[in-house]
């Protein structure tokens, strides 16, 4: 199996657990209750779309030649 790197983005919810969205596959999206469940539901969201991708003779994008960073301004 091919090693890929993807960005995965935690957001809590008003309700309670996270949502997870993987910016580099559009709608791929996932939950989960805490943040160790988010990410293994992400893990396992990103396999499927991978094998749904392959499928069909998709290219599979990743994220393993992006850079990140996080800024915060002060207003």
């Amino acid at each position: 199996m091919k090693q890929r790197t993807y960005r995965i983005l935690l957001t809590p919810e008003d309700e309670g657990g996270f949502s997870v969205s993987v910016p580099a596959l559009p709608g791929c999206f996932t939950q989960g209750e805490t943040v160790d469940e988010a990410i293994a539901m992400a893990k396992e969201a990103i396999g499927l779309y991978i094998e749904s991708l392959e499928a069909d003779g998709e290219p599979v994008p990743d994220d393993s030649n992006n850079l990140e960073y996080s800024l915060t301004l002060a207003s």
